[in-house]
């Protein structure tokens, strides 16, 4: 052996160290991401159930860092309302909070609860200016615990969202980027109509809305449709009403990130559609047990751990 077993040891233990914070599933996420925005001002919801960004020099176009062209963002395409349920609207796994919701959708938190990927920041006009993401959130392909690593390597729906809470327009609304894309060997792209589609069936905006009403999301939808679903998760059962409104996007290919490979002969990369979803609980278990259902045990990480390890230790061999 070249190298003793002292080296695999260590980065056993550093793979360890890394993992740890995938044991905060459950707990309130405001209280460990340093970029989560805090409220100033009491929650007051208009009826719309959320503030027009457009309406207080903000924008429905996310800031994104290093683009090519300068000056490109994307789409945030989906917004779940201030008017939903006020426990779906805490950012938790507890007490059917936000992130059982998405775990409902078949979505999880990041891979192992580790970041990945430049931060993107929105404006909301609600008087907090540009703020980075809250979180990104991912497609779980059926696996809330380790599901979110499967689409990091091969692609897939995910989201990041930001949360309406400034001192000007304090709605508790979250505004949701959502998007499929492309395997990381191929850079996670975006995949031709990948903004429209992220938000409809299986998996993407349409995806999304798919994933609440259990249909694919036929392609003529236009200002005013509606969908309705049940979906359920760690016992919490959620229905969502989803209406599709014009008038805060616009529907061009300009200013749009990745727009040249989205965009399609048929529709601009942005559709200029916005799914609104408001969200209320309709049954609940007892006592919450999603962040024992959303949680890896060390026994699910060991395969994972034989992928890793080789690639922060040195090389050895046998």
């Amino acid at each position: 052996m070249v190298h003793s077993m002292g080296s695999m040891t260590l980065s056993l233990t550093i793979i360890l160290l890394c993992t740890t914070p995938t044991f905060t599933y459950g707990l309130d996420y405001s209280s460990w991401r340093p970029w989560r925005r805090a409220s100033s001002s009491k929650r007051v919801v208009p009826p719309d159930g959320f503030y027009s960004p457009l309406s207080s020099g903000g924008s429905m176009l996310t800031d994104v860092p290093d683009t090519f062209p300068p000056g490109q963002g994307e789409p945030i395409n989906a917004i779940l309302s201030g008017n939903s349920d006020s426990r779906v609207l805490v950012d938790s796994e507890e007490n059917g909070g936000l992130r059982n919701y998405f775990l409902s959708l078949g979505f999880s938190g990041e891979c192992l609860g580790q970041h990945s990927g430049s931060d993107q920041a929105a404006n909301l006009g609600d008087g907090d200016g540009f703020q980075n993401e809250t979180s990104v959130i991912r497609w779980n392909y059926g696996d809330p615990q380790l599901g979110s690593c499967k689409e990091t390597i091969e692609g897939g729906n995910h989201f990041r969202y930001w949360v309406q809470d400034g001192p000007s327009g304090n709605s508790g609304a979250i505004f949701m980027a959502v998007s499929y894309e492309l395997p990381l060997n191929l850079g996670h792209d975006i995949i031709s109509n990948g903004y429209n589609l992220a938000s409809s069936s299986a998996v993407l905006r349409d995806w999304l809305v798919g994933n609440i009403t259990g249909s694919n999301i036929p392609p003529n939808i236009t200002n005013a449709t509606t969908f309705s679903g049940t979906t359920s998760f760690a016992n919490f059962t959620y229905h969502t009403d989803v209406t599709y409104i014009t008038g805060l996007l616009e529907n061009t290919n300009d200013n749009i990130n990745h727009n040249i490979t989205v965009g399609t002969e048929f529709v601009n990369a942005s559709d200029g559609l916005v799914a609104i979803l408001d969200v209320k609980i309709t049954s609940e278990p007892a006592k919450s047990t999603a962040w024992k259902l959303s949680t890896p045990q060390f026994w699910q990480l060991l395969p994972l751990m034989v992928i890793l390890v080789p690639s922060l230790a040195p090389p050895f061999s046998l």
